[in-house]
């Protein structure tokens, strides 16, 4: 659900946090007073296009924030933000910001992390369904219309089974489209992948040996220098005639007289004692290192020709030894498949054979399966129209099937859902065609549509937020009941946020916010406030006509009517 949203200097506010509640949120207030703009928030937070003239006036930028609580939300949304390098979600809160300024940059964020507009839209579309004349809409997209009538059948497993098929065809047809060449361009491959495989396992190369390798190179370049280095050390430690060790013996007879006449040094005899032992160590220590050091021009040539063989293997196959050895083993791999090219096409041809008779029936099995849902979706949805006002319409599912032949051909594009596509047609008035549901025109018809929609698949729909603008255009009377009977209806699965105009459509909500407009300082600004019962009260009788005692007597009446409904988690 949306818990919070944030606008900053966008149309006529300046800064306003909005906390909402689960459950049905109503939103009232004046013509005018900047509804729509909580509308044009959402939209520009999912990834909308940003127009600039909608920065608040004399200021520079404007930004939008929207926190999201995804604990109940069914959507693989974990991996989705892993897949765009996005930051995982922390407390079960997803953060999305976005920005624009006067001069066009767009500035967009998810958890913190910059992001592009079509991840925007894209995240969108697991949270928010707008509908309404600015709409976000899921409800146009063919696509999703597949999926509504999916879901209200449960056919998720179907689906999966399909496009797992899918996926596995299209991998059988890259595979033999990379064994599928003419015989000249297999020769060559064929040469070059064997170079490449004797070359690298010819190397036999061991991922550490590099840097012990330089090191020792260096050692050996550098074994004259560290050899006169070490003789000097010698000389001055034992072999000149003022040498370390020399003057050691001259300072410890000095310290054994001290001895001699105070008996309390004899410490300084055993401190000097212990320094001509590390001293003898040392010189040890350095003729043996001395030793090691003699030159072997032929073990510094092969050392040079194994470093410039590994250096030119990374050049070739990649930037470390690592990759040299993964490379090539992925080569002795394709070469293996293409030394055995014939069995290999002919065991894919098998497979693909068994898997397009698979998917044809898995796809006519999911077909005949959402044939028989249509009826029962569309008389359902029907009853709910007739619940809002069109007594007569006509809801329908037109529904085309891909022929057997579209499959026969390898490299055919198919769609992961199956083998049908489905369009929503929707004729309002009786005597009137039925018309694909995007063709429609009204913007309250097709709010109504989708309201009607959403109540049949209240529990199913994966969507967690949705929006209704203009949701009561054209209606009153009992209507405006039956609209806010199956707001509340959809709100025990679904946070649901209303603009309404209608007081019956208000008082049911769980929570009621007002939209007001204030001028403070010569600027006038947009405000939303949560109203109490007594605000309420006002509120509603307002909208029905004014504030005389048979219009709150009426809204109080209204708000009495309620009940409460079970809730689920959103």
């Amino acid at each position: 659900m949306l818990t919070s949203l944030r606008i900053k200097n966008l149309a006529l506010v300046a800064d306003l946090t909005l906390d909402l509640a689960p459950g049905y949120n109503a939103i009232t207030g004046e013509t005018g007073a900047g509804k729509s703009m909580l509308i044009g928030a959402l939209n520009l937070v999912l990834g909308q296009r940003a127009d600039r003239s909608a920065i608040r006036a004399g200021e520079d930028a404007c930004s939008v924030e929207a926190v999201f609580d995804i604990a109940n939300l069914r959507a693989p949304l974990a991996g989705f933000l892993e897949e765009n390098g996005l930051e995982p979600c922390e407390d079960q809160q997803l953060l999305v910001k976005r920005t624009f300024t006067s001069a066009g940059t767009n500035r967009q964020f998810v958890n913190g992390s910059p992001t592009t507009l079509g991840v925007l839209d894209e995240l969108g579309e697991f949270l928010v369904d707008i509908h309404g004349p600015h709409e976000h809409q899921s409800l146009l997209h063919p696509a999703r219309q597949l999926a509504i009538l999916d879901a209200f059948g449960k056919l998720e497993a179907g689906r999966d089974q399909f496009a797992a098929l899918v996926r596995r065809r299209v991998q059988l047809e890259a595979e033999k489209t990379a064994l599928i060449v003419d015989e000249q361009t297999y020769a060559q491959k064929l040469d070059l992948l064997r170079h490449q495989v004797r070359e690298i396992q010819a190397a036999a190369i061991d991922p550490d040996e590099a840097e012990a390798l330089e090191q020792e190179y260096r050692r050996a370049g550098n074994s004259a220098r560290l050899l006169q280095l070490s003789r000097d050390a010698l000389e001055l430690l034992s072999e000149a005639d003022n040498a370390v060790l020399v003057q050691a013996g001259i300072l410890g007879r000095t310290v054994q007289d001290l001895q001699r006449v105070d008996a309390s040094a004899a410490n300084l005899v055993e401190l000097h004692e212990q320094s001509i032992s590390c001293l003898g160590e040392l010189q040890s220590a350095l003729s043996h290192y001395a030793d090691k050091l003699e030159a072997d021009p032929a073990r510094l040539q092969q050392m040079e020709e194994r470093i410039n063989l590994l250096q030119s293997l990374k050049r070739k196959y990649g930037h470390s030894l690592a990759e040299v050895i993964a490379f090539g083993d992925e080569a002795a791999r394709e070469l293996h498949g293409l030394e055995q090219r014939d069995a290999e096409l002919e065991r894919i041809n098998e497979e693909w054979a068994r898997i397009n008779a698979a998917l044809w029936q898995a796809g006519l099995e999911l077909s005949a399966r959402r044939r028989k849902l249509v009826p029962q979706l569309t008389k359902a949805v029907c009853r709910q129209l007739a619940d809002l006002g069109f007594k007569q319409s006509q809801f329908g599912v037109a529904i085309t099937t891909l022929e057997a032949d579209a499959l026969s051909k390898p490299g055919a594009s198919l769609c992961l859902a199956g083998l049908d596509a489905i369009e929503f047609q929707f004729a309002p008035n009786p005597g009137e065609p039925s018309r694909p549901l995007r063709a429609i025109a009204s913007s309250g018809e097709l709010a109504r549509v989708m309201l009607a929609l959403k109540t049949v698949l209240a529990v199913e729909d994966s969507i967690p937020v949705l929006v209704f603008d203009e949701v009561d255009a054209n209606v009153g009377g009992e209507t405006a009941h039956a609209v806010a009977g199956k707001m509340r209806q959809i709100a025990r699965n679904r946070q649901v946020l209303c603009i309404t105009h209608l007081a019956p459509v208000a008082a049911l909500a769980d929570a009621h916010l007002v939209v007001e407009k204030e001028v403070k300082a010569g600027r006038t600004t947009s405000q939303v406030r949560r109203l109490d019962e007594p605000d309420r009260v006002r509120e509603l009788a307002r909208m029905l006509g004014g504030q005389s005692p048979a219009a709150l007597q009426h809204a109080e009446a209204l708000l009495q009517a309620r009940h409460p409904p079970a809730r689920h988690p959103q």
